[in-house]
């Protein structure tokens, strides 16, 4: 029997946040090449963080300056680059990762040849811990009770990097950057939180695209809302029980820290795509630290209707793979949206035509420094980032690496360094 689920409104671990594409004809759209001359302040060093037993990269690790709150991400090859201030030159940086143990480096250590920090996996053995399906049920219910407590109190600014690449089978087509300020309100207070844009940069082949452009809306917005604790309407709210059912999973160790695993799953047939995956919630504060989900894609047209904003008329666009993460950072007793990541497949079919085409967008931002906004400075309207804003369309072309100045971002993979070279030369030759 199918559930009384409409297809309208807000629902708990829905997300309003399907990551709209456009779907549009190539048009010709100019590239222009900026440049931006940066005094230094600061201190570059560069790592790559392995898996001691198998010497394989560990990516999306989490690289922080001790007692600042400054961090990174590694990509996919366990690199990282952290642009430290020169008054921090003799601090500390700790590098973490899920079910390992921390490394506390001397940033002193660092030299300008390779630089590889091994982290050895977590040996430390929990008491057997035993939640029935029901204990589960009030993990998560201590989760959204304890909201407000375990998260800012105050208004903040967030220093954000982000970044989202298109690629056509195993070609990327597109790549934008941008480093943007996030002005996020405490959840005790309500109100929503806005994005003001700094720096933004991209790269694109369209000759990858064949006579198709598909753009991203709502840009870094759509990481924003992946913060599951800050927009209960979306997430946890009353109605969850009605259309997930939780179960224990195991206790694991998280960053030294003792944390539930709770997996998740539709709770029957209902009329629209729903998620599936795991939550991770820390046993002392029963904070979210951590969550990994997936889309529902088997009723494909209807997940179709939630992705796609605009297409041509003799296409139809099938989601193939939609994969969500998000992780929280603790500091000073409170949790805070460090990083989120977003995988989204798509096959496009096009009448008349024998062979198809596919698509793979991933989107990921990761904050890379905060201050309490202790002025409660607000954004006029003109500064604050549309939330329909195609980012793509903002970005003149891509820099050099000095681009960025003093601002921390996420080390390009070697996949996505060999394609914008790849595209300038391209861009060169016409």
């Amino acid at each position: 029997m199918k559930s009384k689920v409409e297809s309208k409104g807000k629902y708990p671990l829905y997300f309003a946040i399907f990551c709209f594409i456009v779907l549009g004809y190539l048009e010709s759209i100019p590239q222009v090449m900026a440049q931006d001359d940066v005094q230094k302040s600061y201190l570059e060093i560069k790592g790559r963080v392995l898996r001691a037993n198998t010497k394989k990269p560990l990516e999306y690790a989490s690289v922080s300056i001790n007692n600042t709150n400054i961090s990174t991400i590694t990509n996919s090859d366990g690199v990282f680059v952290l642009k430290v201030p020169k008054s921090k030159s003799d601090g500390e940086i700790t590098v973490n990762y899920l079910g390992y143990l921390n490394k506390v480096v001397p940033i002193s250590e660092f030299t300008s040849k390779k630089n590889i920090i091994r982290l050895y996996e977590s040996s430390e053995k929990l008491e057997e811990i035993s939640v029935v399906s029901g204990d589960a049920d009030k993990i998560i219910k201590k989760v959204m009770a304890n909201r407000a407590s375990n998260s800012f109190d105050q208004p903040t600014i967030m220093t954000a990097f982000y970044r989202e690449s298109i690629k056509k089978r195993k070609s990327y087509a597109s790549l934008s950057e941008a480093v943007i300020h996030v002005y996020k309100k405490p959840i005790k207070s309500g109100g929503d939180d806005y994005i003001k844009l700094h720096k933004v940069r991209k790269s694109t082949d369209y000759t990858k695209l064949d006579t198709l452009v598909i753009k991203l809306q709502g840009g870094p917005y759509n990481n924003l809302n992946m913060d599951m604790i800050k927009n209960q309407d979306l997430f946890f709210n009353e109605d969850i029980f009605k259309h997930y059912k939780f179960k224990f999973n195991k206790a694991i160790t998280l960053n030294n820290r003792v944390t539930y695993v709770i997996d998740f799953e539709p709770n029957g047939y209902v009329s629209i795509p729903l998620f599936y995956g795991q939550l991770f919630v820390d046993a002392e504060t029963y904070a979210l630290s951590k969550a990994f989900y997936n889309l529902n894609l088997e009723d494909q047209k209807s997940a179709s209707r939630y992705f796609v904003r605009k297409k041509p008329s003799k296409a139809d666009v099938i989601p193939t793979t939609a994969s969500y993460r998000v992780d929280y950072i603790y500091k000073n007793g409170k949790w805070y949206h460090g990083y989120s990541r977003i995988e989204l497949g798509f096959k496009v079919d096009w009448n008349k035509r024998i062979f198809n085409s596919n698509y793979y967008i991933t989107i990921e931002m990761a904050v890379t420094d905060w201050k309490t906004n202790s002025d409660n400075t607000k954004l006029k309207n003109k500064e604050k980032l549309s939330t329909n804003i195609i980012l793509n369309d903002r970005a003149t072309g891509f820099s050099n690496p000095e681009f960025w100045g003093e601002h921390n971002v996420i080390e390009p993979d070697k996949s996505i360094e060999n394609a914008i070279k790849k595209i300038n030369r391209q861009l060169q030759n016409h």
